[in-house]
């Protein structure tokens, strides 16, 4: 196949799950009672959230998803979604063997921080043999949530994984790649994730992801997030096979470092408290913003700029895509409110 360069769009390709948003008054303790405040649907997984952000975005290159959903009606919907934002889900495939996978999300009021009750469904079928990579001419391949998708989970007796041949597999194509993971509190996490990245050109983690990949601390003695202890985790994660940039996100900013050195930090939009809605999917729309970027050869600190605009849209919404606007008025939103020094 052709070089990167010939290549046009992204080939998202994970978990496709509908997320039940239930707001709540607070996180109540074991045997304790919550009031639900409000509940919405919404869209979870890798490659719904990104492909849905980007068409949302306006992005200019073709989307297409690979996956599995149920025989049922939360599986029509999200091939009915695709459909309606123009994103080819050819590969989107549909089994009787299990039900569309769905999140119940619990989110707090107050904060915005977010809970997740999780029935993994159709996507712990999904396998090596639903990826038909050679028929996409995209540019970008992505691949998530690790951790999250049984199937190409598995650590084979050399130490790789599913998702691993399949990135070296999308290299050899010619594609460029990216991976993403589920914030699991394990210790499952280099064991899944390190062997995908000396296949991966682009990762986009947060600070807890890093911390756990790596094993080093991202905070400082205070408890706060430190932008050179993040940089280090990002280091260390290129010495472990990344090859182009590590992107390292938390609530008040971003770090990227570059396989040659290069290094640039951006802080994030200065929301106000009150008007944040809700934090699930601010992950996601950050990466969103991020391939949008990577994509067209903008440069990092562009890149980063678009990244923390879509991040911050994200917020005004309970749902993890519902309050994706076009770029324009994403960096908009951004420049209105300012940013955070980090």
């Amino acid at each position: 196949m052709g070089a990167p360069s010939e290549r046009r769009g992204l080939l998202a390709g994970g978990n496709w799950i509908i997320d039940h948003v239930k707001i709540v008054d607070r996180f109540p303790a074991q045997d304790a009672l919550a009031s639900i405040l409000g509940e919405s649907r919404g869209t979870g997984g890798t490659p719904y959230n990104l492909l849905l952000d980007l068409a949302m975005m306006g992005a200019p290159f073709p989307l297409e998803g690979i996956g599995l959903v149920g025989d049922d009606a939360d599986g029509r919907s999200i091939r009915q979604d695709c459909a309606d934002h123009g994103i080819d889900a050819a590969q989107l495939r549909v089994t009787a063997k299990a039900a569309t996978s769905y999140t119940d999300v619990m989110t707090v009021q107050s904060t915005g921080r977010r809970t997740f009750f999780h029935l993994r469904g159709a996507n712990s079928l999904l396998a090596e043999e639903h990826f038909d990579l050679a028929a996409s001419r995209a540019r970008i391949f992505c691949i998530g949530y690790l951790l999250l998708l049984d199937t190409l989970d598995i650590i084979s007796p050399d130490g790789t994984t599913g998702a691993s041949r399949l990135l070296e597999r999308a290299s050899a194509l010619g594609f460029k790649t990216f991976v993403d993971a589920v914030s699991e509190d394990s210790d499952r996490f280099a064991a899944v994730v390190r062997p995908t990245l000396p296949h991966v050109d682009y990762l986009v983690i947060n600070e807890f992801e890093a911390s756990r990949c790596t094993g080093l601390p991202v905070v400082d003695a205070g408890g706060v997030v430190s932008a050179s202890q993040v940089a280090a985790a990002a280091r260390a994660l290129l010495d472990s096979g990344v090859r182009e940039w590590v992107v390292i996100h938390w609530p008040a900013g971003a770090v990227a470092v570059h396989r040659d050195g290069t290094e640039a930090r951006h802080g994030s939009v200065r929301v106000p408290p009150e008007d944040i809605v809700g934090a699930a999917g601010a992950g996601d729309a950050f990466a969103a913003g991020m391939l949008y970027g990577l994509h067209e050869g903008l440069g990092i600190r562009e890149c980063l700029r678009i990244a923390v605009c879509a991040a911050a849209a994200n917020l005004y919404d309970a749902t993890c895509t519902g309050g994706m606007k076009p770029l324009e008025d994403c960096l908009r939103l951004g420049e209105g409110l300012g940013f955070r020094m980090i």
